[in-house]
This record gives structure tokens, C-alpha cells and sequence, in this order.
């Protein structure tokens, strides 16, 4: 899958022009590239779109999805609890005045990429749930991604991390379900939780 070419045709499609398109690309392959992101970087994208073009069909508003997907962790600093909210406000902040799309969504989609909490609003479920599609990996991966986490939160010592990296995925076991829609339950829930109960046991 080509990046460039998926953002340069979305971005063609909500009414950029190419010199626009070149300049939005180079800054968001700048931030995701930087040193300090270690999971939180093109890699997640790349498979967050793939999870999208899976499922595309499913989704009402497939455009505010998509560029969901590109922006919502545009601003990532791990000592910072309101990285999705800002990621969001920049989102918006970059569209131009005769976007046609629903900025409302938008907004509202990357910040429930915070909580991952169940949605009125089923396309926000279904962003939310390929945010989340990590904690279903092979655990080989898995671990490759909760190493990669621990990176990014390099500046906390263990003792305050573990307990809080602990804290953050017995959130996810309390909840009733993990993903938000059907297919992600019943392709992956099982699997989730069983990953997250064996990081849970390495932390403690």
C-alpha cells in the first residue's frame, strides 16, 4: 500500500490542491517519523488503512474516516493527556473552507480514539476498533508492540509505569467488550484479552 497515494487522492477529493496535498504529506510524514514515536508512526497508520480498505464498505462517511485516521494521533506526547483532543482541533484546522465533509465526525471520531468507549455513532466504532486491532496480534507481535509502547514512555521509570501501563489494560478487561463492533468481536476479542492478561501478569 502507497501512503502518499492514499492521502493524495483523499485529500484531491476534499479540495486540495496538489501544492497543498505536497506540503500537508511532508509535515504529517515529518511528525509520524519522528525519533520519539516508536509505535505511534506511519507503521500504525499504514495498518490502520488497511483495516479501513477492508471494511470501507461499511462505513456511512468513509472520507472523515480516512482522514480520522491520518490526524489522530498527529499530536502524541506521552506526558500529555490531551493528545487526541489537539490532534483534532489540527485536523480541523488544515481543511479548507469548502471542505464538503463533516467536520463534526471528525472530531469527535479522533477524540473517542482516547477512551475507545462504544459509540452512537457507528462509523466512530468502526475507527475505533482498527485503533485496536494491535491487541489482537500473534503474541510474537504483540509483545514487538507493548515493547515499542514502553519506548515512548521511556521518560517514566518502572515504578510508575507499570502500574499505569497495568491500570490502562485492566480498563479494557472491565469493559464488557473490547471492540466496539460485531465483526472485530468476533474475530478478535478472544484473542485481545488473552494478550492483554498475559502483559498484564509480566507487569506485575
Amino acid at each position: 500500500m502507497n501512503l502518499p497515494e492514499k492521502y493524495t487522492q483523499l485529500l484531491l477529493n476534499i479540495g486540495f490542491n496538489e501544492k497543498e496535498i505536497q506540503l500537508h504529506w511532508s509535515d504529517l510524514e515529518k511528525t509520524y517519523s519522528n525519533k520519539s514515536r516508536h509505535y505511534h508512526n506511519l507503521t500504525h497508520i499504514k495498518d490502520m488503512i488497511a483495516s479501513f480498505e477492508t471494511y470501507s464498505a461499511q462505513l456511512q462517511n468513509p472520507n472523515e474516516i480516512i482522514f480520522a485516521v491520518f490526524y489522530h494521533d498527529y499530536i502524541y506526547k506521552s506526558s500529555k493527556k490531551d493528545n487526541e483532543l489537539k490532534s483534532a482541533e489540527f485536523a480541523l484546522s488544515i481543511l479548507p473552507k469548502n471542505s464538503n465533509l463533516d467536520t463534526q465526525l471528525i472530531f469527535d471520531a479522533i477524540c473517542a480514539t482516547q477512551l475507545h468507549q462504544h459509540n452512537t455513532i457507528e462509523d466512530i466504532n468502526w475507527l475505533i476498533d482498527f485503533d485496536l486491532k494491535i491487541l489482537a496480534r500473534d503474541w510474537d507481535d504483540y509483545q514487538i508492540y507493548f515493547e515499542q509502547i514502553r519506548k515512548e514512555y521511556r521518560i517514566y521509570p518502572d515504578f510508575l509505569y507499570k502500574p499505569g501501563r497495568a491500570k490502562a489494560l485492566k480498563h479494557f478487561l472491565e469493559n464488557e467488550f473490547i471492540y466496539q463492533t460485531d465483526e472485530f468481536r468476533k474475530l478478535y476479542e478472544e484473542k485481545a484479552r488473552f494478550n492483554i492478561e498475559k502483559e498484564i501478569l509480566l507487569l506485575t
